[in-house]
């Protein structure tokens, strides 16, 4: 279809007038009728955080979006420009996206003045009509709303005249949806420029006797510990927004690990093949769940899900360094590599502890409650006595993370009820029965029985090695 290109023609289509709110919530509605999904690969907020959103959308509300960091909040806004029209007019050359019908800079009114229907009419896509800036202590009035451009008053404009105005992120999103990241970072006289904006739908720049009845929709996000409790916000403008959206952490362990086999980036070779066991998946995502709860970690700050989903790239890496090592064709995780995962993300954790130092400590604690955790829940029930039978006799087994899976199920080949107990494991954890998986399988068993004290496990001599062998 041939879209059209001047005022006219634009008007002869029967082209509907509706405001950047009201095609969001038609394309809303549609969207809801027809049964897509409005927020594709949001995860764990079906039942709380995306209906708020919704009726927020319906009811025409600016939004602020109220969560720690990790909570998707900047994927929930980028996702709003999906709702709106795949393409809309504007006065051919505007910096403001001037609507042909109303336009509201001075250069677009005096075009369509001159021409009338034949003022020309261009069309600007969706993804044009979404601007997203971080708020940071530094930026000013003129990088939001505007200023005088110096270049075009040497050119021999007047001061008072409209046109030297430089306009900024907000007036040139005109008709589209401006996103603030971080909106208490913005200092308050910075934020006192929003309140036209948000209420009177109209910018000032410096003075000028000018009114730029605007139309956008504006989103922000913001920390819930800076918006409620230093007053970082001004008032007038916290009161401007109409609908607050609280968002959360993954209230299920399958939704944090929906999120992470969605948003990590594995390590890959051509010649290795990587798998990661579900159950391992599910001791990642009750790590971060077992922090979220601890004591000792800042809760102010949170336990991002970029946390989980860095520690389940890091435990693939390992698993595929090894496999390169060792020429094994096949890389799966084992136990010993969660310890990886400590060091690597330990930056990502902020601390409420007396004692300095202690950090590691915590992580580790919290490593193996959750390594406990997913074993009761995995394998509680299971008769382990062929293992520990076999460890009583004297069986001793050692793991490091760059032993192979070869090497490692190999110590327990002259143990015929051990061998027989980690073929039922292998199944019962829902593996394929190729080396690496069963050398996964059975350390996961090991480490389950280490903290269930029923072996021993230490440090070797050799720095990263362990040795488990019975307490008898």
């Amino acid at each position: 279809m041939t879209l059209p290109t001047t005022l006219g023609q634009l008007k002869a289509s029967g082209y509907a007038d509706r405001t950047v709110k009201e095609e969001l919530r038609v394309n809303l509605l549609a969207r809801l009728r027809s049964g897509d999904p409005v927020f594709p690969d949001i995860v764990g907020y079906e039942d709380s955080v995306t209906p708020t959103l919704e009726r927020a959308l319906l009811a025409g509300h600016d939004v602020i979006m109220l969560g720690e960091r990790g909570q998707a909040k900047s994927k929930l806004m980028r996702y709003l420009v999906d709702l709106l029209d795949e393409a809309v007019p504007i006065v051919e050359g505007s910096e403001l996206n001037d609507h042909p019908y109303h336009p509201v800079s001075a250069m677009a009114r005096k075009l369509v003045d001159d021409l009338g229907d034949e003022a020309p009419v261009a069309w600007v896509g969706r993804d044009e009509r979404y601007s997203e800036k971080l708020a940071t202590p530094d930026t000013a009035v003129a990088d939001l709303i505007g200023d005088v451009d110096p270049i075009r008053v040497a050119e021999g404009r007047y001061l008072g005249d409209e046109m030297t105005i430089h306009f900024g992120l907000v007036p040139r999103t005109n008709r589209g949806i401006v996103a603030i990241n971080e909106l208490p970072d913005l200092p308050e006289r910075i934020q006192v420029s929003l309140l036209n904006i948000l209420e009177e739908r109209d910018i000032q720049v410096r003075g000028y006797k000018i009114r730029l009845p605007l139309d956008i929709m504006l989103v922000a996000s913001a920390n819930p510990e800076d918006y409620t409790h230093r007053g970082r916000i001004i008032t007038p403008l916290k009161d401007r927004f109409a609908t607050q959206v609280r968002t959360h952490y993954p209230y299920r362990i399958d939704d944090e690990i929906a999120i992470m086999d969605q948003e990590a980036r594995l390590a890959r070779a051509d010649d290795v093949e990587l798998r990661i066991p579900q159950h391992l998946k599910e001791v990642v995502a009750e790590f971060s769940a077992q922090l979220r709860s601890s004591s000792q970690v800042n809760q102010r700050s949170g336990v991002s899900v970029r946390f989980s989903i860095g520690a389940l790239e890091t435990l693939a890496a390992s698993a595929m360094r090894r496999a390169v090592l060792r020429g094994e064709p096949l890389a799966v995780p084992r136990a010993v590599d969660f310890y990886a995962v400590i060091p690597a993300a330990i930056g990502r954790i902020e601390f409420d502890m007396l004692e300095e130092g202690r950090e590691v400590t915590v992580l580790e604690r919290a490593l193996r409650r959750a390594l406990l955790e997913v074993w009761h829940h995995r394998l509680g029930g299971e008769d382990t006595s062929a293992l520990t039978t076999a460890f009583d006799e004297g069986l001793i087994a050692e793991t490091s993370e760059e032993m192979s899976s070869g090497d490692f199920v190999g110590q327990f080949e002259g143990a015929a009820e051990a061998g027989f107990f980690i073929e039922r494991l292998v199944g019962r954890l829902d593996l394929d029965d190729s080396v690496a998986e069963r050398a996964s399988a059975l350390e996961f068993a090991l480490e389950g029985l280490h903290l269930t004290k029923q072996l021993n496990k230490e440090l070797t001599e050799t720095p990263g090695r362990w040795r488990f062998q019975s307490d008898l």
